[in-house]
């Protein structure tokens, strides 16, 4: 298969649309459900997919994709409702911890089908196909 700049060009802005439509779909949808935004979703999820419900700050920002600033933000907006603790470091005392409670952990489990339902009605079939063959 040849791939030409207008190939790429056009794959490309046919993947930034889904992205688009995934993303404001799960905006409105995780809202409005859940009380939740997308990356506060993402931020639940990764803790609780770790080991011991715990991410350090710092590998949680380059996770989620999201400035040092922006997490610290987020995790005060969780921690304000309940979703999230922040705890020290043993090791480093510069280090912080963001730890999921237990409201976290259901707030996330109550969430994840309208997550997946979101996903599998706005991902391309073809991508959804390449996912479950583990291409």
């Amino acid at each position: 298969m040849s791939v030409t700049q207008d190939s790429v060009v056009t794959a490309w802005r046919e993947m930034s649309a889904c992205h688009a439509a995934a993303c404001a779909a799960l905006e409105r949808e995780l809202g409005e459900r859940h009380g939740l935004g997308i990356s506060d979703f993402e931020v639940l999820e990764r803790l609780a997919e770790s080991d011991g419900r715990k991410f350090r700050a710092q590998d949680l920002a380059e996770a989620v994709h999201l400035s040092q600033s922006a997490l610290s933000r987020l995790v005060d907006r969780l921690a304000r409702h309940g979703l999230v603790e922040r705890c020290g470091c043993d090791v480093d005392r510069r280090g912080v911890y963001v730890v999921l409670t237990e409201a976290g952990e259901l707030r996330h489990a109550e969430a994840v089908p309208t997550h997946r339902d979101v996903l599998a009605r706005h991902l391309p079939a073809s991508m959804l196909s390449a996912a479950s063959s583990g291409r």
